[in-house]
């Protein structure tokens, strides 16, 4: 049974909580003991075109709520598109899998419209770009009000009549309490983007027939409506300008009226081919491309903050100091683009973005944009990082130390501090995470070949930076068996590399508590105590390697047998990051008073 179908037969609170992954007292203590209106707070932003919008962000617990609830909608969503279109791509597994979905499909019979593209699962600011790319003329709407326009009678009859949904009024009812605020849906809720999908579904197949009929192609992100064609003209049915006042024409005009909208005339405009064409904030004359001077600025901003730790940004009031994490989301955002095209070329460069494995530098590979972009992550990963940084050599390292520390946290106050019973620490050491993303802009995936690789890289990649030194190190932690072999080739050739402590001979890495290799860069490998090798699995108590998972042994081994024994995957996911409160972590301690020996060693040389 689907999730639409089990919601239609929901007809109580319990029920509802229930659907959405939610204690029933709990959804009744906020909705009806604090009541939503005192689980706000409003605050404006400065709006691009001028102006302030009003944003209400809701209290952690009521935010949690509603991010259940926009993720029910959207299963309702895929399960309506799944009946209507059968045989769409985004039904197909390799398509939901896919980097890049499918917009415009010569067979007719798997084509899924693709009308709105904001908060919509496969769909994004780049897909509705994509839908206007090589146009003679875009027309630019802008919805007045959009949030404003949905009050709470508007959000519980929608899911009461509409013929997909056609809810108990009951829950309903409850659904339009958790949703909106002050009568109205927020913006700050995540689910009221999801919400004004749903309702404004209708009007969206109104106009995409109203644009066809025109031959032209309609997209809507949230309340930016586009409408484009490759015709000379842009059709005057739809609108026309004229002496710079641009009149809409009268059946989108009364569209538009009948869903309960009116148009901002303030932002309305027609783009033609001979100009630059923006559509949601990317340029769609022959690609999506960010603005020049969207980039012109990161970077420059980038130059500021890589030779003096800081830089500045213009505001409405004026000149100010830039904040490093909305740098960071530009820079994110330009790289998403970028990206997007990357797996549009034909060929692609690699389809999983991932550099042969060796050691030579890769580097050449990335573009203007992706070399800034990637050092800056260097920057503020491995230079300006606010957080002592721990690389490992793989995902399940990163759980076996997070799972250690957090159990483990009243004795090692340097990687972790304690908060309260509900959240009990807070990790004060960074582990990184890698993704194909991190492969292609960094060089690192873990794995020795990759660590190697950062180390002999390191010593020039630091160079690049003047601003202050590193506050904090940056610390390898490796096991401590024939894979370190490879590192310890890396290690030989720097002169700085030591190893503490200072009565071991300069090269006894294997001994060591701790290798200062350069500047802030450190490894540390897991304790050798009586065996000749070690493996950070091997710290665990014999109880804990021998837990059985669905009847299956673990071996740490890539050689096992798959129909009796389970790996280091299933070992750190469903043994130890599950079991947890249960295991004896102490084996570990080891391991990380070495981190700690790590992290005082280089503030006793950084202060």
């Amino acid at each position: 049974m689907s999730k639409l179908d089990v919601l239609r037969q929901t007809t109580t609170k319990h029920e509802l909580a229930a659907l959405l992954g939610v204690n029933a007292s709990i959804l009744t203590y906020i909705l009806y003991k604090l009541r939503p209106e005192t689980q706000y707070v409003s605050f404006s932003i400065p709006k691009k075109s001028g102006g302030i919008r009003i944003v209400s962000s809701p209290s952690d617990r009521l935010k949690s709520i509603q991010s259940s609830l926009s993720n029910l909608l959207l299963d309702c969503v895929d399960g309506i598109n799944a009946i209507k279109y059968p045989d769409s791509e985004v039904n197909n597994p390799k398509a939901v899998n896919s980097k890049i979905l499918k917009l415009k499909i010569s067979n007719s019979q798997i084509k899924q419209p693709s009308l709105s593209h904001g908060f919509v699962r496969h769909r994004s600011i780049i897909t509705n770009a994509m839908m206007h790319l090589n146009q003679k003329n875009v027309l630019n709407i802008d919805l007045e009000d959009f949030f404003d326009s949905f009050n709470f009678g508007r959000v519980r009859g929608f899911f009461i009549k509409n013929e997909h949904f056609r809810l108990d009024p009951h829950i309903a009812t409850v659904i339009a309490q958790i949703a909106c605020y002050d009568n109205k849906l927020p913006q700050g809720s995540p689910c009221s983007p999801v919400i004004t999908n749903l309702i404004t579904h209708s009007l969206d197949i109104r106009l995409a027939s109203l644009a066809k009929k025109y031959s032209c192609n309609y997209t809507r992100y949230a309340d930016d409506i586009t409408f484009s064609t490759r015709d000379a003209l842009f059709p005057v049915k739809i609108m026309r300008e004229d002496n710079g006042v641009y009149i809409a024409g009268k059946m989108l005009r009364n569209e538009i009226k009948r869903a309960g909208f009116s148009i901002n005339d303030k932002k309305t405009r027609i783009q033609y081919k001979d100009s630059r064409q923006d559509v949601t904030g990317l340029i769609v004359n022959q690609k999506p491309n960010v603005k020049k001077e969207y980039w012109r600025t990161a970077k420059s901003q980038c130059h500021s903050l890589f030779r003096t730790g800081a830089f500045t940004k213009k505001t409405a009031n004026g000149v100010e100091v830039g904040n490093i994490n909305e740098l960071e989301g530009q820079l994110n955002f330009i790289d998403q683009v970028d990206r997007y095209n990357r797996l549009r070329q034909k060929p692609p460069l690699n389809p999983i973005y991932a550099h042969a494995k060796n050691t030579s530098d890769k580097s050449n590979l990335l573009s203007g944009r992706e070399k800034t972009f990637s050092r800056f992550l260097y920057y503020r990963l491995f230079y300006a990082n606010k957080k002592p940084t721990i690389l490992c050599e793989g995902k399940t390292d990163n759980i076996y130390l997070k799972s250690a520390i957090g159990e483990l946290v009243a004795s090692y106050p340097k990687l972790a501090s304690a908060k309260t019973k509900d959240d009990p620490y807070e990790l004060l050491v960074r582990l990184v995470k890698y993704s194909s993303r991190t492969r292609f802009l960094l060089e690192i995936y873990g794995g020795t070949t990759y660590l190697n690789n950062f180390i002999r890289q390191f010593g020039d990649k630091y160079k690049y930076y003047i601003a202050d030194a590193p506050e904090n190190p940056v610390i390898i932690v490796v096991d401590n068996d024939s894979g370190f072999s490879v590192i310890k080739g890396a290690l030989k050739k720097v002169e700085t590399a030591i190893s503490y402590p200072l009565t071991l001979s300069k090269d006894d890495y294997c001994n060591a508590d701790f290798i200062h290799v350069m500047h802030n860069l450190y490894v540390v490998l897991t304790p050798l105590d009586a065996a000749s090798e070690t493996a950070i699995e091997d710290l665990f108590d014999d109880a804990t390697r021998k837990v059985k998972v669905s009847g299956k042994s673990f071996n740490p081994s890539d050689k096992r047998d798959n129909n009796t024994e389970y790996g280091k995957e299933v070992f750190s996911n469903k043994v130890v990051k599950a079991q947890k409160g249960t295991i004896d972590f102490n084996g570990l301690k080891p391991l990380l008073d070495r981190i700690v020996s790590a992290i005082k060693h280089y503030e006793s040389k950084s202060h």
